[in-house]
């Protein structure tokens, strides 16, 4: 457990490994899993096996000396099932704060501290992320500081391929799903994950949404982890693009001004005239039809 006491509170951090169907190899998740078991500042480590069929200690497993780990077996119903699936289980478990973590992502010593204090020190916090650097490389470079939405709707990460450097905290328009602490108080609020993204841009709604109703979200760059990168997505490039596409439109006709939302259409509209303009067009049209049931689900709040 991690105890971290500023004006008077005292927080709690349960961490959420999520493993989806397209993990990495077992040797990733274990280096992941050994760097969050030595980490020793943890209540519990949760792993949602996806459908994965990934390889790990169930509880009481001999590996799993100091008795963290809890393994929940499902179905492949995308990457936000597979977190609210973890994050149900955090809150049956008691706790305050969840933070979620792809499997690719490394861990360094003392990476929750700074997050939780955070939290603790401003209510109106809903989530915050480390700095992640992509791992092995050198010099260090940064994954993400954040993420930003442009005028076409896009989520981008903040500081994306930057040389790594010293920052101060910073509000952040949105947060990655691959490494982020969340206030239970803000999942309960907004709900957590829309499962219907299946992957992709979930997190970037759930970072609109919750601003809706007043959440704010900061990166806290005193905690750093390291990311692998798109490991747990790698297969079908077909696949990837196609949800990526549908998946911000969908976004962008829940959350964007009018403007953002004609721009994000015009923006799908003139990837048709590049390959492969099949899953560009398919993208289009399930994006399309997909809107008005979003546009009617954020009149009614």
């Amino acid at each position: 457990m991690e105890d971290v006491t500023g004006e008077d509170c005292t927080v709690r951090a349960v961490i959420i490994g999520v493993v989806v169907t397209h993990a990495a190899p077992a040797a990733q998740l274990e280096r992941c899993l050994a760097a969050l078991l030595a980490d020793g500042s943890l209540d519990r480590i949760i792993v949602v096996d996806n459908g994965g069929g990934a390889i790990v200690p169930e509880r009481d497993d001999p590996d799993d000396a100091a008795g963290l780990l809890d393994v929940v077996r499902t179905d492949n119903r995308g990457y936000g099932a597979a977190a609210n699936d973890g994050f149900a289980l955090a809150a049956e478990l008691g706790a305050e704060h969840v933070a979620l973590l792809n499997d690719d992502v490394i861990v360094r010593p003392g990476w929750t501290a700074p997050l939780v204090a955070a939290l603790a020190r401003d209510d109106r916090l809903g989530a915050v992320q480390p700095k992640l650097l992509f791992a092995d490389r050198e010099p260090p470079t940064i994954n993400s500081l954040g993420v930003e939405v442009d005028e076409f709707g896009a989520g981008h990460d903040l500081g994306f391929g930057d040389p790594d450097r010293s920052a101060e905290p910073a509000d952040i328009a949105a947060f990655t799903g691959g490494a982020v602490l969340f206030r239970c108080g803000f999942l309960d609020a907004t709900g957590g994950f829309d499962e219907r993204y299946f992957l992709y841009y979930e997190d970037v709604d759930l970072a609109a949404r919750g601003r809706a109703l007043g959440w704010r979200y900061r990166c806290v760059p005193d905690s750093v982890v390291e990311h692998i990168g798109s490991a747990t997505t790698s297969g079908d490039p077909s696949r990837t693009l196609y949800l990526q596409e549908r998946n911000r439109l969908w976004c962008a006709a829940r959350n964007a001004d009018a403007r953002t939302i004609a721009r994000a259409a015009w923006l799908s509209l003139r990837r048709l005239r590049h390959e492969p303009r099949g899953v560009h067009a398919r993208a289009l049209l399930a994006g399309t039809a997909g809107a008005p049931v979003r546009l009617w689900e954020r009149r009614s709040g």
